[in-house]
């Protein structure tokens, strides 16, 4: 599975990265925002995003909005990992386009939960 990991902080980057990789994911791609997300979208297939929430330049859930709205990327399933945890932050997310959300800080068996259940595979 092909992951494209989307947040402005290269330890953030670094803890998901080896996270999937105690998961057994191995290939990734990496962008500090959502304008460089949206770039390495474009650049190749993924089979998930990881997006932040707060992040410069253009926000994860602004690079969702514009992600959602490209037909060839409508089917990429997006899972946000963030630390806004307020219920009204989880609908906005939700309606933007994300299929499922995780708040830092998170557990291994967290992401391996939300992995599962946005790319169809059993826990």
């Amino acid at each position: 599975m092909r992951v494209l990991v989307v947040d402005d902080s290269s330890t953030m980057r670094r803890i998901i990265i080896n996270t999937l990789v105690k998961l057994g994911h191995q290939d990734f791609a990496e962008a500090a925002n959502g304008l460089e997300g949206l770039e390495r979208a474009a650049e190749g297939v993924f089979d998930l995003i990881i997006t932040d929430w707060n992040m410069p330049g253009m926000s994860g859930l602004e690079f969702i909005r514009t992600l959602r709205a490209q037909p060839s990327e409508r089917r990429i399933p997006v899972l946000m990992v963030t630390t806004n945890a307020a219920k009204d932050d989880i609908v906005e997310a939700l309606r933007a386009g994300v299929d499922n959300y995780v708040i830092k800080p998170f557990t291994p068996d967290t992401i391996r939960e939300k992995i599962d259940a946005v790319t169809g595979r059993a826990a």
